[in-house]
């Protein structure tokens, strides 16, 4: 028997007109492109070109920070709307996957089935879905709710919202369809069942007015991990994008997520783990460092403050001294897992406040490598030969110019080690990732509609 070689799996993140808070002042960059298609289709091109497996898009329903004087100072107060963006795109590339960041917190499951089922439909089985709980403030105060709801009901309310999802995706049957102009048949009722779902936190009927997927179900993606997302991602995701600034913290999440997985009754192979990276290329060491200290010095530090307090929970920072410790910190419904890899940061390495803010908004607590194609080859291959990656989500610091730099430079050297593709051997998303196809839970002609419940 001949195994198959294992090669990582990149994803390009695609934040703004780049992943670093200044990125939008620098000079090579589109100030204006967060709503520009051109600039988007750019970006895509650019990392379709390097045989990536997806183009990932971050959302939000509200501004990352306080509504002071210093919002003017910040880019991230404009997204496009993520599913929308992506159906312009799918037009525009062929082979790469495109994902798409919806909340389970502010909108209905059928809403969500129905968006991505689309998509799917329309770019060929290309899409995935980003599955969030929301962890901002502003966003619930923007769809009705004074605050955020508890971060263990979050989570509960969205292992429900998936299975809904998922379960209208199934109502009809792949071949339910048969359009025959001779009989007049246009689908075959045996082959649809209605959901009839009744839940704690949802109810919905079904079926869904458009067919299966081509993919079955678009690919299932989650980024939290904190205990409640862990064990979220062990049962439903697909796909796993993670924060790990050492080997040994990325070698604990990866053997942990997998081996949840596996108690949960799935294959180790089922999840992909693919941690975000920002990397930075030159043609020296030198080189690059010259690039990354000339993108910090572009912060603003009325920005670098707030951003630090945002990631950090929510927390107010501006009664302690910017040069001093960072304080024990109070419990938050933010994002746990950022707040404990910050704070762990800060502890392990004796950042101030400052210094740790510094590090922040080049990163926003993921991996900063700087170096040579070469260099940062050599660390990719390191963490996904030692048990810490299956891939990485590629954060340029700045776009377009950061992702080309990657793709010209770095790319070629992982396809040389045999790393990574030199060509694209499927269409769809999940043939790229190596993800199975799930099969229909089908049902005898004569069986009652399907329906699901999801115990308290």
């Amino acid at each position: 028997m001949t195994s198959i070689k294992r090669e990582m799996k990149l994803g390009a993140f695609v934040q703004d007109v780049g992943h670093h808070i200044a990125a939008w002042r620098h000079p090579e960059v589109p100030a204006d492109g967060a709503f520009d298609l051109d600039y988007y289709r750019c970006v895509a091109q650019i990392a379709e070109r390097g045989k990536f497996d997806m183009v990932f898009f971050g959302d939000t329903l509200g501004f990352q920070y306080p509504e002071d004087e210093d919002i003017g100072r910040t880019s991230r107060v404009l997204r496009p709307e993520p599913v929308t963006l992506l159906a312009a795109l799918s037009t525009a590339t062929r082979d790469i996957g495109l994902i798409a960041t919806l909340s389970t917190s502010y909108i209905e499951p059928f809403h969500v089935a129905r968006k991505f089922a689309t998509l799917d439909h329309l770019s060929g089985g290309r899409c995935g879905w980003n599955i969030v709980t929301s962890t901002i403030a502003s966003e619930a105060r923007n769809l009705g709710r004074e605050d955020l709801m508890d971060h263990h009901e979050r989570y509960q309310r969205a292992f429900e919202f998936v299975k809904v999802v998922t379960g209208l995706w199934d109502t009809w049957q792949d071949d339910a369809f048969v359009r025959n102009k001779s009989t007049g048949q246009f689908f075959d009722v045996d082959k649809l069942h209605v959901l009839n779902h009744q839940g704690e936190y949802f109810s919905s009927r079904g079926p869904l007015n458009a067919p299966r997927p081509p993919q079955g179900h678009p690919v299932l993606i989650q980024a939290g991990s904190s205990e409640d997302g862990r064990a979220f991602a062990s049962q439903v995701a697909e796909v796993i994008f993670t924060a790990s600034q050492t080997l040994v913290e990325a070698q604990a999440f990866y053997t942990d997520i997998k081996s949840r997985t596996e108690r949960n009754g799935r294959s180790v192979d089922d999840v992909k783990v693919m941690p975000g990276i920002m990397p930075v290329v030159g043609r020296t060491e030198e080189e690059a460092q010259e690039k990354f200290d000339r993108l910090q010095k572009l912060i603003h530090p009325s920005i670098g403050w707030t951003l630090l307090g945002r990631h950090l929970g929510g927390v107010d920072l501006s009664g302690y001294p910017i040069d001093g410790p960072l304080p024990e910190l109070p419990p938050t419904q933010g994002n746990q897992s950022r707040q404990k890899l910050l704070v762990d940061m800060a502890r392990r390495e004796g950042l101030s406040i400052r210094q740790l803010y510094e590090r922040v908004v080049g990163t926003r607590g993921h991996w900063l490598v700087i170096g040579t194609a070469s260099q940062i080859a050599d660390q990719l291959q390191a963490r996904f030969e030692n048990g810490a990656a299956d891939g990485f989500n590629v954060m340029a610091p700045w776009l377009p110019g950061g992702l080309e730099e990657f793709v010209n430079d770095v790319v070629p050297e992982l396809q040389r080690r045999g790393l990574f593709r030199t060509e694209y051997t499927g269409r769809t998303l999940r043939e790229h990732l190596g993800l199975a196809r799930p099969h229909h839970p089908s049902l005898s002609k004569h069986a009652e509609p399907r329906t699901e419940t999801v115990e308290s």
